[in-house]
């Protein structure tokens, strides 16, 4: 499995953090030619799926991903649940002076990708993770209502 870890620091509170990173449409604006959206539950709660689906024309697949364990504002568990991507994700947020630290810990697994390609994969996780992470950490404030 490609494995990968971003850490960030933030400014902003641990709550606003999660709020930021669980706000799970804003995930696909950074990641070229994928949206990404809840199809079962709020995505607020274990057993909820979060869908991204990246599509080039008549290429496309799907990276189901559901949320196994979630401590706000602390830690969410993700599996991905595809054929074409397995593993998982951790998002962990905790308290650093008067800001946070932001961990994103991912491990995938691209089906028919020899392991060969591990190292190659990860790094393409930092680059596109990476710039979701800070898209969402540097974004205005979700709605709430």
């Amino acid at each position: 499995m490609a494995r990968f870890v971003l850490t960030r620091r933030s400014p902003l509170p641990p709550a606003d953090c999660w709020a930021r990173l669980t706000d799970w449409p804003r995930h696909g604006e950074r990641v070229p030619f994928t949206r990404v959206r809840v199809v079962r539950g709020t995505g607020r709660q274990p057993g909820d799926v979060i869908l991204a689906r990246t599509a080039l024309g008549p290429l496309r697949f799907d990276d189901p991903m559901e949320l196994v364990e979630l401590a706000p504002p602390a830690r969410c568990l993700l599996a991905k649940r595809g054929r074409a991507v397995r593993g998982g994700a951790e998002l962990r947020v905790r308290a650093v002076g008067a800001g946070s630290e932001v961990v994103w810990a991912e491990e995938l697994r691209i089906t028919g990708l020899p392991r060969l390609f591990d190292p190659a994969v990860a790094l393409a996780g930092r680059l596109v993770f990476g710039r979701v992470l800070d898209h969402l950490l540097a974004a205005p404030p979700p709605a709430t209502g």
